[in-house]
């Protein structure tokens, strides 16, 4: 038995048919001809009308899509028209969301409900669609306060430019730079400069970087020395598309390498973000072994410098559609990414996702007008929160004509979590004066984790770090053969410090270096936890120079008697001492001595003066 259909006319029905088969070659203009000569033929056809006002929908042509819904809502009779009044209404809504017309698409739905299908009521669609029309009603009536602004002349002279990026200081914009949509005309990576209020003229990375393949999407660390980026197609490739990296000396950049089969398949690999320390680098994927669609995936930079095998971010981030375009902030606490796989505004919405200790936080929708019916793709907050830059795409019957860079002042309302300090300078040998490739990590000694590891320039010992303003914390910096340098941010005053020195001292006998944050509680010897980060650094320090033995010291300000001073600076010497036994260190290898107030670095003429001298030292023997 065929078709049922709400008409008996043969010549309408066989047009219709026609249209279908039209459909299922994706030959849509010859399918929405059918259906039109279908509905004309018989002008209640109300199949016709809906399907000719799905094809013109889905081919991005709203309005006709729009005014044929409208003629077959005008051709229902009075009574009995429910289910084709409900099924046309609820295109008619669809129209609307499309067109960013949300109090329309509100009221339709709303005014339409008894005419839906009971069955279609309890279906997912139907509750989907709700969730997403409770985040429209809620954002169009709590909007966020802001100015849409496009990018202006010299950027934004291309046909397409997308995925925004920029170095710590906001001075630098990189973006992917495409003359137009066809096969033919290939990605580049193009940068411009921040030269008071005005970029500069966009110009190529580098021909080592840009080919006659595709390269664009790139991700860079804070201190601008680290790119990741996605080619296409090119021979040395996994898969369709992946992630190379390469690295910047002496200002010029260095030939890309793959990043290999732990990052990389023989599917699609692009969008990466790194981490503002490189620690971590977050990409998407269409690798079948996902949630579905594309995924964001994550890789860990090892100690090595290998990259760790990509994980999935898991269903808390990952839908059965797309999740695309991921953002680590710079505090390394908060993702943002895009989605058309949770509920929001329609098409692809920005999505952020609070990092915790399990995890990753349920994705809150950014908001409106933030996200509104096109795609927002490519968010890119600055370290210093003034500006978040994206994409915005423009269509033409359904498909990407142009794409273009826009910017707005971000809002203080959303929560970025901790303030970021920046921290620029230089690690030195102290005897030749020469740069040293060190590693710098920074340490909450609350919590005893690393927060970031960052490495000097090998060049010229430049860094520049990036971290989150939190009250305790502490920066580490070692290098093989070398005797750490150990701060205290808030006691060094580390806070925003720009050409920060720091000299490093070939490891030999007499050499020696204050073992900052140890910490006691008043007139006790008992290390307080906080002083764990530090121990374990030390620790760690003997374990790698095996040959090295150390004298302890032990120094008190000038409060209390000369005695019973000297007797707490040895016991506190003691107790570090105990603590690198117990972890294993060889007794022979450590000396302990108590010094009291004989040596103090400081005035003891105040309180932050008398805190600088309660100190431990550690002398190589």
């Amino acid at each position: 038995m065929g078709q049922e259909y709400s008409i008996i006319d043969k010549r309408a029905i066989k047009y219709f048919e026609e249209g279908n088969a039209f459909l299922h070659r994706k030959q849509l203009p010859e399918a929405q001809g059918k259906y039109q000569a279908a509905y004309e033929r018989s002008s209640d056809f109300y199949e016709a009308y809906l399907k000719h006002g799905q094809v013109l929908l889905s081919s991005g042509l709203t309005e006709e899509a729009l005014a044929v819904t409208l003629k077959g809502q005008s051709r229902l009779p009075i009574k009995n028209n429910d289910f084709f009044k409900g099924k046309l209404a609820w295109l008619e809504g669809e129209i609307y969301l499309s067109q960013g017309a949300f109090q329309k698409a509100l009221n339709t739905f709303e005014d339409n409900q008894p005419y839906f299908d009971d069955n279609f009521l309890k279906s997912d669609e139907y509750l989907k669609k709700l969730q997403q029309l409770e985040i429209i009603a809620t954002g169009i009536k709590n909007p966020i306060d802001i100015s849409k602004k496009k990018l202006a002349f010299p950027l934004n002279q291309f046909k397409l430019q997308y995925f925004p990026v920029l170095t710590a200081d906001g001075k630098r914009l990189f973006f992917t730079k495409r003359d137009g949509v066809s096969a033919k005309q290939n990605e580049d990576i193009y940068f411009s400069d921040l030269e008071g209020e005005v970029w500069s003229e966009p110009e190529t990375i580098s021909t080592l970087i840009n080919t006659s393949y595709n390269e664009g999407t790139c991700t860079i660390s804070a201190d601008g020395n680290l790119l990741i980026f996605t080619s296409c197609n090119t021979p040395a490739a996994y898969g369709s598309c992946d992630l190379y990296i390469t690295a910047r000396l002496n200002g010029d950049w260095q030939s890309p390498v793959n990043m290999g089969t732990n990052v990389n398949t023989r599917h699609w690999e692009s969008q990466p973000s790194l981490s503002a320390d490189g620690s971590l680098l977050f990409f998407s994927s269409n690798r079948p072994e996902g949630e579905g669609g594309i995924d964001i995936w994550v890789s860990e930079r090892l100690q090595d410098g290998s990259w760790s095998k990509a994980k999935n971010l898991g269903p808390n981030i990952n839908t059965k559609k797309d999740e695309v375009s991921p953002f680590i902030f710079f505090n390394n606490t908060i993702l943002f990414f895009a989605s058309d796989g949770h509920p929001g505004f329609g098409a692809k919405d920005i999505f952020k996702s609070t990092i915790e200790r399990n995890g990753f936080g349920k994705p809150i929708n950014m908001g409106f007008p933030i996200n509104d019916e096109k795609d927002q793709l490519a968010l890119f907050i600055t370290a210093q929160k003034d500006f978040a830059y994206y994409t915005e795409n423009n269509y033409e019957h359904g498909k990407v004509d142009s794409s273009f860079l826009y910017r707005f002042d971000f809002p203080k309302e959303i929560d970025l979590g901790h303030e970021l300090i920046v921290t620029r300078g230089k690690v030195i040998n102290e005897e030749t004066g020469e740069a040293v490739e060190a590693l710098l990590s920074l340490i909450d000694l609350d919590q005893d984790s690393t927060m970031y590891n960052f490495k000097s320039d090998g060049k010229d010992g430049t860094f520049t770090m990036i971290y989150p303003d939190i009250k305790n914390s502490g920066l580490y910096v070692e290098k093989q053969g070398y005797m750490p340098k150990i701060f205290n941010v808030d006691r060094d005053s580390l806070r925003n410090k720009e050409g920060f020195q720091i000299v490093l001292e070939p490891i030999a006998k007499g050499k020696h270096f204050i073992f900052e944050n140890i910490f006691f509680d008043f007139d006790q010897t008992v290390l307080k936890n906080t002083s764990l980060s530090s121990l374990k650094k030390l620790h760690k320090f003997l374990l790698d120079h095996p040959k090295v033995s150390l004298l302890i010291t032990g120094h008190t300000d000038n409060v209390g008697k000369n005695s019973y001073n000297l007797e707490l600076s040895l016991k506190r010497a003691e107790s570090v001492k105990e603590f690198l036994k117990e972890a294993g260190i060889d007794s022979q290898r450590l000396q302990i001595e108590g010094r009291g107030a004989a040596e103090p670095i400081r005035s003891n003429d105040s309180e932050e003066n008398r805190a600088f001298n309660r100190r431990i030292e550690v002398f190589v023997l």
